[in-house]
């Protein structure tokens, strides 16, 4: 049985959006689509009992049923900011535009900056209106409006249909591997949500030559031992797993291995006990063997898959805060609040209720953030400490930012 996700979207997104969910092994998408972005809410309310998670088509329609408190499972939505942004640039360039004058509606300024500055562009004759709660697309069209000699860039349908005939202007579409992150964070959000305590990490190495095994098995803080078939057997915790992998997104070994190695497939199960995480992995490692010579699967519950790509992850401490703030889905203040955090009190753990205060936000919130965190190897869970009365056990999580 596979994992269902709502997508959720204008119509000539859905569709798009949805057929690269459906290249995942074990996806498979229910479209939802809306004519005017106001919409979301009312779809995602009746459509909650036939998903395990929501992927909307930009951030716009997910703070709208974020907002109106109707999100009862995990979602994600795609990120326009990055390389959507820089091809919108492009394309406008070609166009004859000067892409150095727009007007750009939704996206965070820190994102447009640093958008700007990888391309080596100015930023001083750039409008922004970043989205907050109560935008509406009237009110990004009369912003437009005021800035005439601007192209426009949007990331709403309705703004475009309404600005097209009077000014320049370009809708955003996310491109395919905006969608691919989107969706690994979904997945592994409601993987957590249903197996929180999953933290063993086997993983089933196929490769013609030993070489470099013992050392990429230490990079990962995991042992090796030989196992059936001539196949290896590595041992982690999801902690390094996630941390070496960049969040469970790329697996650098791969490409190192297949260096000197004409075969190399590599299938990680995590599970809660190291008997279903091996057969998450034998699972993981059969589907690597379909995908071809060199390739990487990481096995979750619910039949989900998440191909692991051979390219190297960055490491997160080499990143300013913007890089990781749009990483993780947090803002840079939040950043900076969670590492006096963890000066503070040095290599202790934090529990999620003192994270709440020191943040200011309930313990919900605090354990989405540092859900987050975790999945991007930015944080670590220790444990569990009992809150004293009937409620649920207070997580406690290291922070490594």
């Amino acid at each position: 049985m596979g994992i269902v996700i709502g997508v959720v979207g204008p119509h000539d997104l859905v569709d798009e959006v949805a057929a690269t969910c459906e290249e995942q092994l074990g996806v498979s998408a229910l479209r939802l689509d809306y004519d005017h972005e106001s919409q979301a809410p009312a779809i995602v309310e009746a459509h909650a009992a036939s998903v395990e998670g929501w992927l909307f088509t930009g951030i716009v329609p997910y703070m709208l049923a974020r907002d109106a408190d109707v999100l009862s499972r995990p979602a994600s939505f795609v990120d326009y900011s990055g390389a959507t942004l820089l091809s919108a640039l492009v394309r406008l360039q070609h166009e004859g535009q000067d892409v150095t004058r727009l007007s750009i509606d939704t996206l965070a300024p820190a994102d447009i900056v640093a958008t700007f500055a990888e391309a080596g562009l100015p930023t001083e004759e750039i409008r922004t209106l970043p989205y907050r709660q109560g935008m509406s697309s009237k009110k990004a069209v009369a912003f437009h409006r005021r800035g005439r000699e601007h192209a426009v860039v949007t990331c709403l349908s309705s703004v475009h249909e309404a600005l097209r005939g009077e000014m320049h202007v370009l809708r955003l579409a996310p491109s395919v591997h905006s969608v691919r992150v989107a969706l690994r964070q979904l997945l592994l959000s409601a993987e957590g949500q249903a197996q929180e305590d999953a933290q063993i990490a086997l993983g089933l190495i196929e490769v013609e030559s030993e070489e470099g095994l013992l050392r990429e098995a230490a990079a990962l803080g995991g042992t090796l031992a030989a196992f059936r078939g001539g196949t290896h057997l590595l041992v982690t915790t999801r902690g390094p797993l996630s941390d070496a992998t960049g969040g469970f997104s790329s697996l650098p070994m791969l490409s190192r291995l297949a260096s000197h190695n004409q075969v190399v497939r590599v299938g990680f199960g995590l599970g809660r006990s190291a008997a279903e995480a091996e057969s998450l992995a034998r699972r993981a490692l059969a589907r690597a063997r379909r995908i071809g010579e060199v390739a990487a699967v990481l096995s979750l519950r619910a039949d989900t898959d998440i191909v692991l790509e051979s390219v190297t992850a960055a490491p997160a401490g080499g990143k300013s805060l913007n890089v990781i703030a749009r990483r993780v889905g947090l803002s840079v203040p939040t950043l900076e609040k969670l590492i006096e955090a963890r000066a503070a009190v040095g290599d202790e753990p934090l529990t999620t209720r003192e994270i709440a205060e020191r943040l200011g936000v309930q313990q919900r919130t605090a354990r989405r953030m540092l859900h987050r965190l975790e999945l991007s190897g930015l944080a670590e869970r220790t444990g569990n400490l009992s809150s004293g009365s009937s409620g649920r056990p207070l997580t406690m999580y290291r922070l490594t930012l």
